[in-house]
Formats: structure tokens, sequence, C-alpha cells
């Protein structure tokens, strides 16, 4: 090898380890924004998973634990944190009819991802595919944490912030969201005690540019209620067509609109600003869970007869004679209330074929809650996620806490009073 080979060969040697130093964590991970990497491999990806029994409004809450994680390591400076983080499809839900093929919903179809990305770096699962390698295919990723709790937490008394990878507890299958070319090169699971923001420790010290957090649901809010946790939802924005469809259906039966209600809210919701003053349409609406409480909950759950002495007591109170119900129960059981009732007006949503068939379940469900949220006043199910959701959008809108959080009493008189938490600007 002559002078001018071996200074070439060192030069060649030099330059790679230059690139190896701009790029890290993976291969389709950058550590510093210069022309040796794309724009769109400066960020890692973190996916996170749900346990299967949980439904939409839980899902919904857990999202918002994970967007809070990825807003504040989205304002990092530490390059290690710089993730997209992508969005769990909606399939297979247990509360949903679904066929034996899965659906994967994306966001979109239910929220305004625009809006989700003013709080935090999200992208669709297909997305995520498109970066990954530029078309369907297999994709591997590189680490996944199962989350559990710490065995020893009730036994101890310790609940302090902590996390550990262990034995797992249980078989853990993973399905990777249905899709049949997820694969995982390395699967672990972790002990886990604390918020989900404390995921960050875990982060720092690995090198994987792919993370799925697996039983993201057991991660905690860092702090329920505050500033964050109400950003973060406020953002959760539905999708226009289905606030549209809602709209619709309240001008048309019964007689409320954003103007005369004075439940108009700026195209951003970082343009929001408190207020304490809307009025909403004149109905009464109730979120009466069935289905699952009458079996689980019966000393919480009320009959039929106690429901419709409770609205009436309403009904009077506000001067009212219109009823909107949004019930998982069978048609029979709405039937039977609107006789109970029959000097009032009762309406319930009732998609079209072609709404349900967009839209499935999922949809049909916020077209529900939106109208809820827009009502007069507002009476829910005592424990009950979408009674929550409601709760929470009506909060945003600025009603009254005394016309908001009320939930149906097993007897007439006796209530669980539900726990109010005022949205914090």
């Amino acid at each position: 090898m002559n002078f001018k080979q071996f200074s070439r060969f060192w030069i060649n040697i030099a330059l790679m380890l230059l690139l190896i130093s701009s790029c890290s964590y993976s291969d389709s991970v950058c550590y510093k924004n210069d022309n040796k990497c794309t724009k769109e491999n400066q960020f890692r990806y973190l996916l996170y998973d749900v346990n299967a029994p949980e439904g939409f409004n839980l899902r919904r809450d857990v999202y918002m634990r994970f967007a809070i994680l990825a807003h504040q390591m989205q304002k990092s400076d530490n390059p290690a944190l710089k993730f997209k983080m992508v969005l769990p499809p909606w399939s297979h839900l247990v509360h949903w009819s679904y066929s034996e093929y899965p659906e994967h919903i994306p966001w979109s179809l239910y929220f305004d991802l625009k809006s989700l990305q003013m709080f935090a770096p999200v992208i669709e699962m297909h997305e995520f595919f498109s970066r990954y390698q530029k078309k369907y295919s297999k994709v591997i990723i590189e680490k996944v944490y199962t989350l559990q709790h710490f065995e020893d937490m009730f036994e101890t008394g310790n609940f302090e912030d902590r996390l550990k990878i262990e034995e797992c507890q249980d078989t853990h299958k993973l399905n990777f969201f249905f899709y049949e070319n997820i694969t995982a090169k390395n699967v672990h699971c972790l002990s886990y005690h604390g918020p989900a923001t404390k995921l960050t420790e875990l982060f720092l010290n690995t090198s994987a540019g792919t993370i799925l957090i697996n039983h993201a649901e057991v991660a905690l809010h860092e702090f329920f209620g505050n500033n964050l946790y109400w950003q973060a939802r406020r953002s959760m924005r539905f999708n226009k067509e289905l606030k549209t469809i809602a709209d619709d259906f309240r001008r048309i039966f019964l007689k409320s609109n954003d103007e005369t209600d004075n439940t108009i809210l700026p195209e951003s919701w970082k343009h929001e600003k408190p207020k304490r003053n809307a009025i909403g349409g004149s109905y009464i609406a109730v979120h009466l869970r069935r289905r699952d409480f009458v079996r689980s909950r019966p000393n919480e759950t009320p009959n039929l007869d106690s429901v419709a002495q409770q609205i009436t007591k309403i009904l009077i109170k506000l001067n009212l004679n219109t009823v909107f119900i949004a019930t998982d129960g069978p048609k029979d059981e709405f039937d039977t209330l609107s006789k109970m009732l029959v000097h009032y007006k009762l309406f319930k949503y009732t998609p079209s074929s072609v709404i349900k068939q967009k839209y499935k379940e999922g949809g049909v469900a916020i077209i529900d809650q939106i109208i809820c949220s827009y009502a007069r006043y507002f009476i829910g199910t005592h424990d009950s996620t979408f009674t929550f959701r409601i709760q929470e959008e009506r909060e945003i809108l600025g009603f009254p806490s005394d016309s908001t959080f009320n939930t149906l009493c097993k007897v007439v008189g006796q209530c669980h009073k539900p726990s109010i938490w005022t949205i914090v600007y």
C-alpha cells in the first residue's frame, strides 16, 4: 500500500466514524440535525398498546397520559428524547361489535388529528409504516416493554415511583395491533409504578429507535387535573364531521345550536379562554349505562322506574319538557322509559346505515357524547368513563358545575356524588 492509498484509507475510516457519531440509537434515528441525516430520521418512534378488555373512553385517558409524556419529551433539549408517538389504531374493542377481521380504524376518523398534533408529536400507524420503510412491509420493533404492577406493592405498602425489569407475572401474548407485518427483537416485562413521564428514564438507557410500551394503562397521570392535563384534553377535539352530524341532530330535534346556547368555541383549543357562561339547549341529557352495569353493579344501578322519577324531578325543577337519552340498553328499555315519561319528549340518536358503516360504534358513541355535552343539564352514570368524558367536555364548554356533575341514584335522594374537577387553563 503506497502513501496515497494509506492516506485515503484512514480518511475513509475518519469519515465513517464521523457519520456514526452524528447518528445514534439505530440506523433510522438521527442524533444531530446535520446534512448526513434526513429530516424525517431525527426521531425515534414510541408505540403503545392497552389491555384488550379496556373500553374506548378509558383508552382515551391512557392516550392523555402518553400525550403528556410525548409533549414533555418534545420540549426537551436532549436528542435522545425526540420521539414521534404512534397512535394505536382502534380495533377489536370488546364493547363494539366487529367482524373477525381487524378494523384498524385511524384516529382521524374520530378526532381532529391537527388539533392533537398541536399538543403532542403524534402520527397515525400508516404514517409510521410509510416512514419506517417507505412501504407496507415487515416492521421490526427493537424493544418491547410490557408494564406490570410490582407484586409486593400492596403487601408492603411501597407505592413509591420505581421501575425494574423482572420476570413476567403472566404469559403475555403480543398481538401487535393485529398487524401481521409487525414483530419484535427484544421483549421484556417491566414492573412499574409511577406516571407515564417516568418512562423517560427507560428511554435514556436504551438505544432502540422503535419502542413499544404494552399494557400502557399501568402508567399513571403525573398530575391529574392540572393545566397540562387539560391542555391534552382540550386538544382532543372530535372529527369535524361528527360534530356536524351531532349539531344537525341538535338543531332539528332539540332546537339547539351553538349561537343561542352560548357554546361557540374558537377554531383552535389554544385560543380558548376561561368562561363559565354556557347555557346549553333547552333539554336535559341522560347517560343511562345498562348492559354490564346491571349485572356487575346491581347495588348501584337504578331500575327504570327510579330513572323515570329522577328525570321527571329535574324536568319540573328546570321547567323543561325534552330529554335526550344516551344508553347502551336495548330498544325495549327505551320504549318502556318513553311510556313512563309519556308527558315529555324523549329522543335518542339512531344512526343511518351510512353513518354507522362509516364511523362504526365509536363514531356513534361520540355523537351521543357531543349531544349530551350541549344540554342545559346533564345526569350521568356513577363511575362510567363515558360519563367522565362528557363531564370534561362540558367543563371545556364552560357549563356551571352544578349542571354537569350529577349522577343517577340507585334510590331517589341517595346518590354517590361524583368527584368535581374543574378546568385549569
